[in-house]
């Protein structure tokens, strides 16, 4: 079985060798629209395409999350949903699949309560790959960068189009997995997107970070605007416009039928992403 930032590099050299311009990574939080939902719901966000999948660890203050993701959280937490369940499930879904990266995106407060490095022990004991913790600057979490690394998890960061230089290489220096840059200004869902911005900012990035992909987020909600952000970037990062679509599939319907409209719908949707995305090619592929 491969290593847990194998999986990582693994998943962007398949999608490399494929020709596609960039790797497709949904966001999803765990446990919503319920605990029972988040392992088949990943399962079959890889089988729409997904080549890496960010769960979200529920946290009852996310300030870098906008509506979509804040409601996901709560209903995760008002389900019982934690650090402790997110990891169970990650564990559950590795029975089935021992091949795709699963990256844990989340805030300091549930780690620190349960502690760097128990956490990080458990975490890779669950077979997480990526860690993504949204409050800890990359100056301030060296030791965490290493507990991690000591376990084989990657510490991804993200960068934002506020980051400096100096933060674009300090970040630089402790990030593996892949970098998320944050193409919007605010809280996730908002705004509009400006790919000749987002160009610009990863071409930047990439002065700097030079052996890991950059991965963009924040804004991307339709075929169109994926296609223009692969053109600039080495991954696709979706989240709101994927929960809001689900939200929108299980609102009237009954509890016990949940879990599959959720599914249903998320899956449809992400496919269509991918299909879309199939048909951007890296510049030295063929067409």
């Amino acid at each position: 079985m491969a290593t847990r930032t194998d999986r990582i590099a693994a998943a962007f050299a398949r999608t490399a060798e494929s020709g596609r311009a960039a790797a497709l990574i949904p966001y999803i939080a765990a446990g919503d629209p319920s605990p029972e939902t988040t392992v088949p719901l990943m399962h079959a966000l890889v089988e729409a395409g997904a080549d890496v999948i960010e769960l979200g660890v529920p946290f009852s203050d996310p300030m870098a999350d906008g509506p979509v993701i804040q409601r996901a959280a709560e209903r995760a937490i008002a389900q019982g949903v934690g650090l402790a369940r997110v990891l169970e499930m990650v564990a559950e879904f590795r029975q089935r699949d021992t091949a795709t990266p699963v990256v844990l995106m989340g805030y300091a407060n549930p780690i620190e309560r349960m502690g760097q490095e128990r956490f990080a022990r458990e975490a890779a004991q669950a077979g997480v790959d990526g860690v993504l913790v949204v409050d800890y600057p990359p100056e301030e979490v060296v030791e965490f960068a290493a507990a991690l690394g000591g376990q084989g998890i990657a510490p991804i960061f993200l960068l934002a189009p506020t980051s400096t230089e100096e933060r674009i290489k300090a970040v630089a220096e402790v990030a593996r997995g892949y970098v998320y840059y944050v193409s919007l200004k605010g809280v996730t869902g908002s705004g509009s997107l400006n790919t000749d911005d987002v160009a610009e900012r990863v071409a930047l990035i990439r002065r700097h970070v030079r052996d890991i992909p950059v991965g963009v987020g924040f804004g991307i909600r339709d075929a169109e605007s994926a296609q223009r952000v692969a053109r600039a970037a080495d991954a696709v990062v979706i989240g709101s416009k994927l929960i809001e679509t689900m939200e929108q599939a299980v609102a009237d319907v009954p509890a016990a039928r949940k879990t599959d409209a959720a599914v249903a719908a998320a899956s449809g949707w992400l496919r269509t992403i991918r299909q879309a995305l199939d048909l951007v090619k890296r510049e030295n592929a063929s067409a």
